[in-house]
């Protein structure tokens, strides 16, 4: 892997998003070890440690934050740059076909309709379905579908930040149930289960000071699709573990109520996935590198919301205390 600064730069904001090597690796289609070596000779070169690294775990310095926010809007301008100058030899058209799930094409959605407004001659055929299937046997060009189902084989883009679920339930429902206050007393409620695109039912994931619980939560009604699952919790059915992107509207409106906030941590979110193979259409190029200047973007205002969070936590709990 030659390391002119260029890719030192997109070697750095690709272990960033993936909080791995062996993933960026992946992603830009070089070794660990090489991807490594670039990213060391960066870090040699600025003499500031950029990563903090375990044998089990890679996170940003404190240090290494504040230069993926400052570089990343920078190798965004840089990226838009070459694709203008490159255009003329190499402009993305034609059709690409996505597979993914409802509630992903809803999260998807602005980054869609801002690559058809930069590429005019580019068409997207997006399709929706619950179930995962091989999308290069069903002819398609790509997949956006959450990190764990992501088939090992691909490559693949993180959307963004990690995600935070939430359990909810309709107000109708706790007037008649007393909320949970620890993952384990959810055997003493109705639970809206989850079926995966593999047809197993998902476990809800819980973890609190270093505390992992996994519940099979028990219930009368099983779904395979958010939307689906927002309605029966509105109707009272019981409750639902979803993304806080999908009921965050419920939640301002007061049509749902959140329990066991502390309980849920961040986990992987949405990837978009596509095979390794060398030649990928222009198309897909530019999709991918649009949603990695849109998953940088998001990063970074995760960071900034994370870092104001802290007060505001006090502030509230200060004043539950006082109503005490």
């Amino acid at each position: 892997m030659k390391t002119t600064g260029m890719t030192e730069l997109e070697a750095v904001l690709a272990v960033a998003r993936h909080r791995s090597f062996r993933a960026a690796a992946n992603e830009l289609g070089v070794s660990t070890s090489a991807l490594s070596h670039a990213v060391a000779a960066l870090e040699a070169r600025i003499g500031v440690r950029l990563f903090n690294r375990t044998t089990r775990s890679v996170s940003l310095s404190e240090a290494g934050a504040q230069f993926v926010d400052s570089v990343a809007p920078a190798l965004s301008s840089i990226r838009v740059a070459l694709e203008q100058a490159g255009s003329f030899r190499d402009t993305p058209s034609g059709t690409l076909r996505i597979n993914t799930s409802v509630g992903a094409a809803h999260q998807a959605m602005p980054v869609f309709i801002a690559f058809l407004e930069r590429y005019p001659e580019m068409k997207l055929d997006i399709v929706t379905e619950g179930r995962l299937i091989d999308i290069v046997v069903e002819g398609f060009d790509a997949g956006i579908r959450l990190a764990e189902t992501v088939p090992q084989d691909m490559i693949a883009v993180p959307f963004g930040d990690r995600q935070r679920f939430a359990v909810v339930g309709s107000p109708a429902y706790f007037a008649q149930h007393t909320p949970p206050r620890t993952p384990h007393d959810l055997a003493r409620h109705r639970c809206i289960r989850t079926r995966m695109p593999s047809g197993s039912i998902y476990q809800w994931e819980f973890e609190r000071h270093g505390e992992t619980v996994r519940i099979d939560g028990k219930g009368a009604l099983t779904l395979d699709e958010s939307g689906l699952m927002l309605d029966a919790a509105r109707a009272g059915v019981g409750l639902t573990y979803l993304s806080e992107w999908t009921v965050a509207a419920d939640l301002e409106a007061g049509t749902l109520i959140r329990v066991l906030d502390d309980w849920t941590p961040p986990l992987d979110g949405l990837c978009l996935y596509y095979p390794g193979r060398r030649h990928a259409p222009a198309g897909l190029r530019a999709l991918v590198a649009m949603i990695r200047d849109w998953a940088d973007t998001q990063r970074a205002e995760a960071r900034v919301r994370r870092k104001r969070q802290p007060k505001t936590a006090r502030a509230d709990g200060a004043a539950r205390r006082k109503k005490k």
